[in-house]
C-alpha cells in the first residue's frame, strides 16, 4: 500500500502537470515511481535528469538495465525489479537474461564482472578494494565506464530506497520470482 500517494495530472499544478506530460510522451505512461516523486518536482526532476544524463554515457542500455536489476535484487525492490525486467526486455534482454542479471550471473564474462562489482558497491556501501577495481579494469572497463557503473548503482539505490519509503504501487508486470529464475 502506498504511503506516499502519486500525483495525478488532474490535481497537479501546471509545472508538475507539464513534467508528467513530458514523461508520458517519452514513455507512453507515467510510472508510479515518477508520479510519486512528483510530490516534489525537485525530486522528480533530479531523478529524471540523472537518468537522462546517464543514458548519454558510454554504458549500453543493456548493461544499465542489468545493473538496475542487480541492484534492485540486492535491495529487494519489487518495484524496480518489475520495471527493469520490462525495460530490460526493451533493451534486448530475454527473461532468462533478466534473471541472470539479478543474480549477477550473465553468460558474458565482462557483464558478470560489472554486475558483481555493482552488487559489491551496494553490499560494501561503496568501500571497494583496489583488487575490485583491478578486476573491473582487467575485464576491459575504462575509468569512464567504472565511473558510470558507480553512478548507475547510486541512481538505482535512490529509486530502490524511494520505493521502499513511499510504498510505490507496482504498475509493471511483476518480475519472476527468484525461485523460477
Amino acid at each position: 500500500m502506498a504511503r506516499i500517494q502519486p500525483i495525478s495530472k488532474e490535481t497537479a499544478d501546471s509545472a508538475t502537470a507539464q513534467l508528467l506530460d513530458t514523461v508520458k510522451k517519452k514513455m507512453g505512461m507515467v510510472p508510479n515511481l515518477v508520479a510519486t516523486m512528483a510530490n516534489s518536482p525537485a525530486v522528480a526532476n533530479a531523478y529524471l535528469g540523472f537518468s537522462q544524463q546517464l543514458a548519454t554515457g558510454s554504458l549500453t542500455p543493456r548493461l544499465r538495465e542489468q545493473i538496475a536489476l542487480a541492484v534492485g535484487e540486492e535491495n529487494s525492490c519489487d518495484y524496480c525489479l518489475a520495471a527493469h525486467t520490462a525495460l530490460g526486455k526493451g533493451a534486448g534482454l530475454s527473461e532468462s537474461e533478466t534473471c541472470d542479471a539479478r543474480k549477477a550471473e550473465p553468460k558474458d564474462d565482462a557483464e558478470r564482472v560489472a554486475l558483481e562489482f555493482a552488487q559489491k558497491i551496494v553490499k560494501d556501501r561503496g568501500n571497494v578494494s583496489d583488487d575490485d577495481i583491478r578486476q573491473v579494469r582487467v575485464a576491459g572497463y575504462t575509468d569512464e565506464e567504472i565511473s558510470e557503473i558507480v553512478a548507475n548503482v547510486a541512481l538505482n539505490i535512490f529509486t530502490n530506497y524511494f520505493n521502499h519509503v513511499a510504498g510505490t504501487e507496482v504498475d509493471f508486470p511483476a518480475a519472476p520470482a527468484m525461485s523460477s529464475c
